[in-house]
This record gives structure tokens, sequence and C-alpha cells, in this order.
């Protein structure tokens, strides 16, 4: 009697213990879910700006910006030069920046645009060396900067630009007294681009 006793309540314990697991089980499970699903909602509001959820990649607002155009014009070969951007920087120097696009059907790389003096050309080939701003009011003309190396302050299109294809590209020059903000960009073949300095 003892014994069958002892086996029922050792049954009865261990179906108590089992049926006790599985709700626990299950509750814990439920419970997980339902914390996860917020906490999930919140961190991907958080860490997501507007322009992640639309796709943009957040660079929405930075490409608009990117748009702004001060000047463009078209030179032989289908070549477009477009400023973006010309400021009047600390330490006296004018930053002028923008693209350059191959229009044409094949790798455009012109050696004109280094300038015609032979020193500078030689250390700068395949640059914007040979670029200059216009100071109409001042009358006067300002040539590219260079470094203790007889380097330019300009861009090197290394390799070119391959047919269909842009790239970017910045020159530096001395600045003009202020308040002669309006000047002509002028490299080359390209004919000249009227801009307005604004200040860094």
């Amino acid at each position: 009697m003892s014994i069958r006793r002892t086996m029922k309540a050792r049954r009865t314990v261990t179906a108590v213990a089992i049926t006790t697991g599985l709700a626990l089980a299950a509750v814990g499970c439920s419970g997980g879910g339902d914390d996860d699903k917020p906490e999930s909602e919140s961190s991907s509001g958080e860490t997501q700006p507007d322009g992640d959820k639309n796709g943009d990649g957040g660079g929405g607002s930075d490409e608009s910006g990117g748009d702004q155009v001060l000047a463009e014009v078209k030179g032989g070969q289908d070549i477009t030069l477009t400023i973006k951007s010309a400021t009047r920087d600390d330490g006296d120097f004018v930053t002028v920046s923008g693209t350059v696009k191959n229009g044409s059907g094949k790798l455009w790389l012109n050696f004109a645009w280094s300038g015609e003096e032979s020193e500078l050309r030689a250390k700068n080939e395949a640059s914007m060396a040979g670029a200059n701003l216009i100071d109409k009011s001042g009358r006067k003309r300002y040539f590219i900067l260079r470094d203790t190396d007889g380097r330019c302050l300009c861009t090197v299109f290394k390799g070119g630009v391959q047919a269909g294809e842009s790239t970017t590209w910045y020159t530096q020059f001395p600045a003009p007294p202020e308040g002669n903000n309006k000047v002509d960009f002028q490299i080359a073949e390209m004919p000249p681009a009227s801009i307005t300095i604004s200040e860094g």
C-alpha cells in the first residue's frame, strides 16, 4: 500500500510540475513576443530618418543642395563645365568647384586645360592649372595658386574622363579685393562663365 501511495504521489507531483512548467513557458513566450514588437518599432523609428524610410538613404537634402549651379558652359568635344561653388575663404583666396561632364563618345583628356606656361604645364599635366579668374571691375586676371613644388592647387584629371561620365573638380585663386565679387571663370577653349563669389 505504501509503495502504491508513493508512486501515486510521485506521478501527481510530476504531472503538476510539468503542467506548471508548460504554463510558465507559454506565458514567457507570449510576453517576450509582445515586448519585442514595440522595441523593434521604436528602435526603427529612432534610427531611420525619414529619408531612409523612403529609400533615399538620408541623402535627399544633400543631393538637392548639391544641385545648385552658379554657371554652366559647353565647349568642344561636347564637354560641359558646371560651377557649383565659388567661395572667398580665410587666407585671402577663392575656391571655385563644380563638375565636368564628358558628353562625347570617347575618353576625354585635354592637356590644353593645363595652361600655356611650360613650367606649370610640365608639373601639372591633365590638370586645371590653366584656369583663371577675371575681375572685370578691378581689371585684373588671377591665375591658379601653386604650392612650393610648383603644383597647382587644382584638380588633376588622372586618366581623363570616360565617355558619358562626369567628375568633380576644384581650383584655388588669390582673392580679388572685397566687394569685387562678380568675376568670370575661364579655362582653355571653354567660354567664360560669369559667377558671383560668396563669403566663406
